[in-house]
């Protein structure tokens, strides 16, 4: 009994040490894109986009002007919060607040994917403005 309780522990401890490199790698992504979106450094933030991403733009042109169009406030980003890493349906949602150039809040949800090169970002949902209390 003593034995497989010492498995189990050691199967569980080894899961959370995975979960937690991955939960980093998944943040360092999403941050690194950001990032090259501030710069204005469109080739290196097509360089975290998914397979997918890149067959629907074509090209870093076209998805740099989807973002800039379709989201600003990942163009413009001054601030941003990691909120929850979740699993829905085998695909990994990151909820991440930004805060835009203007100071406004934003809360969007990013789809991850493991490829061969790494976690990449398979798309991006904008979520309803977060509900700040007075």
């Amino acid at each position: 009994m003593k034995r497989i309780f010492v498995v189990i522990l050691g199967l569980w401890l080894t899961a959370s040490a995975l979960a937690a490199q991955d939960h980093a790698a998944i943040q360092s992504v999403i941050t690194d894109q950001l990032q090259a979106f501030h710069e204005r450094d469109v080739a290196a933030a097509w360089s975290f986009a998914s397979p997918n991403i890149k067959r629907l733009f074509g090209n870093e042109g076209n998805f740099g002007a989807m973002v800039q169009q379709g989201y600003p406030m990942v163009w413009d980003n001054a601030d941003v919060r990691f909120l929850d890493l979740r699993d829905m349906a085998g695909f990994w949602w990151q909820k991440v607040m930004i805060r835009d150039a203007q100071g406004g809040l934003h809360l969007l949800d990013y789809q991850m994917i493991a490829t061969p090169q790494g976690w990449q970002i398979n798309g991006v949902t904008l979520l309803p403005a977060p509900d700040l209390g007075v």
